[in-house]
């Protein structure tokens, strides 16, 4: 029933945000990501429901794509039917992923990310992974939750970052995005918020505290997704599910 209302061709927003960064190298003029978050596989997501979704990423055909947390809802295993949309995914540079607090619930992460990574898609934990394209270097962090995590790490995921490089951070929730901002990291991607899931007065108050769609923190933008999944009801109300394409723009080129 979710897919048909609300992971539906039409029925999704496929958005669109072009990002500046001062001193971009050519290189990475248009780099493309595509950001999807909080599937929240279970009762109201399962195989074969991201089909439409998974189309719409490929159409575009790019750079590199991340899924920022909360694979599951209240079971590891609910991460499983999810394991084969998830590895049709196509980017030029790869997925990669992060967990979110739901995904910690039993400490079965580990078999979560064994799940998906024998397909091809990559967990960050405290972790970077440095990508060429053509004469530059974009490290993409990746962070363990910061609410669920036993521990979260932040000087050893961005240990190897040089100041060359273009930074982008994945951070499931984006409580902290003010601290965890700096100069050369041009993007946080999160999640986590579900854009309120039901965004009306008094329902407000019963999600996580949204800090916006799109914050500008210094020279560092902040992205947060609404998200593709749902928690407690199949419903969404003005917190449309959706596909986010972060495209990276030179200053000179706005």
């Amino acid at each position: 029933m979710y897919k048909r209302f609300a992971l539906s061709p039409g029925r999704f927003v496929v958005r669109e945000e072009r990002v500046t960064v001062r001193g971009l190298p050519a290189a990475l003029a248009g780099f493309t990501i595509a950001h999807l978050s909080d599937l929240h596989g279970g009762s109201f997501l399962g195989s074969g429901d991201l089909e439409h979704v998974v189309a719409a990423v490929n159409v575009r055909r790019p750079d590199l794509a991340v899924i920022t947390g909360d694979f599951i809802t209240h079971d590891w295993s609910e991460a499983l039917p999810l394991v084969d949309d998830c590895a049709r995914i196509r980017a030029s540079h790869g997925v990669f992923a992060i967990f979110g607090n739901h995904d910690y619930r039993g400490r079965h992460e580990d078999r979560i990310a064994d799940a998906f990574g024998v397909r091809g898609i990559r967990f960050l934990r405290d972790e970077c992974v440095k990508l060429c394209v053509g004469n530059a270097t974009l490290a993409l962090v990746g962070l363990e939750d910061l609410e669920e995590a036993k521990a979260v790490d932040l000087a050893k995921a961005r240990a190897t970052v040089t100041a060359d490089e273009v930074e982008i951070l994945l951070c499931h929730n984006p409580s902290s995005a003010r601290i965890l901002a700096r100069p050369g990291c041009a993007v946080i991607l999160s999640g986590h918020t579900h854009g309120m899931q039901m965004d009306v007065p008094y329902l407000r108050t019963l999600g996580p505290k949204h800090p916006g769609i799109r914050v500008e923190i210094g020279t560092t933008t902040l992205i947060v997704s609404r998200g593709l999944g749902v928690v407690g009801l199949p419903l969404r109300l003005f917190a449309p599910p959706e596909i986010v394409f972060v495209t990276l723009v030179r200053a000179e080129e706005r």
